[in-house]
């Protein structure tokens, strides 16, 4: 008797440590990552994906226009400087992508962010912060801000069909009204909204330690929005060869998540890894390997993983450590690790060339499985 108080004693506190931090959402998926993690052989050359999510919000506390244009500026006259000096293995560089909040739109911001992607160092996309908002409202936002950024500013994208298309991301995580209280969303069919108006993906999550986090983490997937249902991708369908996206779907491109147990709080708590790039969540040599160890993959194709990481990049702090030596770090580890290693191919990429590159490998594989039982039958 007193061995079983013990252990459910132990369980109990296990339990309660986990849910400080929220661990308790996705406890159990990262338990079943690292054990896959354990049986899987490496490949013989690994292509990794690089890409810089940034949640870029010039007007951050609420500052006056001098102050955000002075941010924006400054990546407008540093970042391509400092870029310029890297190259990945096929000779590109560094890409930034500017995730832009439609609620903070500024026409000489946006100018400034274009050129920088006209030079080819990067990408806009787009960035949502909203409150008990409708279907119809954010459908009408999403249609109206799209077309103004292409005809305007010649940004965002056109598909096959000529429609205009975006990467996403949810401003304070509460994707799909996933916040336990429904805050910063109010929609519960958010993902159907945003597949309708042209969304072709999501890169909000991670969000950890939030309760927004999904229980599905590092992976790569589609997920459907549901009429009357909350955080509908807290699950989905994995990618995988032969599987591409059906009516309704979006698709799901999540940065690493898990425990950093090399980097303990009191000595005891690992801390949490979930590919922030800020002034105290600043790039080490011990973090970018655990960006490669907890980069998803699409499911059966082991040689492609895809790492997304994500920033505040104009607020001040932020952007001193960015522009001040921490992307120069991050670019210089990832060039002499993977870049110039046999084993390795390096790829700096934006949220567009990420998804058309995990299409292109669905797509592909989908024809040789078809040309194998084609063989076979």
């Amino acid at each position: 008797m007193a061995y079983l108080l013990f252990i459910s004693f132990i369980i109990v506190v296990f339990y309660s440590i986990l849910r400080l931090k929220n661990i308790d959402i996705w406890f159990l998926s990262y338990l079943g990552f690292i054990l896959k993690k354990l049986f899987r052989r490496n490949p013989a050359i690994t292509h990794v994906y690089f890409c810089i999510a940034d949640h870029f919000e010039p007007y951050w506390g609420n500052v006056s226009k001098e102050v955000a244009m002075n941010r924006v500026k400054r990546w407008g006259n540093e970042y391509i400087s400092i870029a310029r000096k890297h190259k990945d293995s096929n000779g590109k560089h560094p890409q930034h992508s500017f995730f832009y909040p439609i609620e903070e739109y500024d026409d000489e911001a946006m100018k400034i962010l274009a050129e920088i992607a006209s030079q080819g160092f990067g990408d806009v996309e787009i960035h949502l912060h909203h409150e008990n908002d409708t279907e119809e409202n954010l459908r009408d936002e999403m249609l109206k801000f799209t077309h103004m950024l292409h005809e305007k500013h010649d940004l965002l994208h056109k598909n096959e069909l000529g429609e205009i298309e975006y990467a996403f991301i949810h401003g304070n995580w509460a994707l799909d009204n996933s916040h336990p209280k429904g805050f910063h969303c109010g929609i519960d069919n958010e993902l159907a909204i945003l597949e309708k108006t042209g969304c072709y993906l999501d890169m909000t999550m991670p969000s950890a330690p939030s309760r927004t986090q999904t229980k599905k983490i590092n992976s790569i997937y589609f997920a459907k929005g549901k009429k009357d249902h909350r955080k509908s991708h807290d699950t989905g369908i994995n990618v995988k060869p032969g599987r591409w996206k059906k009516d309704n779907e979006l698709l799901m491109v999540q940065g690493p998540l898990g425990l950093n147990w090399k980097s303990r709080k009191l000595g005891i708590f690992p801390r949490l890894e979930a590919g922030e790039l800020s002034h105290d969540a600043i790039p080490t040599k011990e973090r970018i390997k655990l960006w490669l160890k907890y980069a998803p993959n699409i499911q059966e194709v082991k040689d492609h993983i895809f790492i997304k990481l994500h920033t505040h990049g104009a607020n001040d702090s932020n952007l001193e450590m960015l522009l001040e030596g921490g992307l120069e770090f991050i670019w210089t580890e990832l060039e002499n690790t993977l870049r110039d290693k046999p084993n390795y191919s390096l790829h700096y990429v934006t949220p567009r060339e990420i998804y058309l590159k995990i299409k292109e490998i669905s797509l592909e594989n989908k024809q040789e499985k078809c040309i194998e039982n084609t063989v076979v039958s």
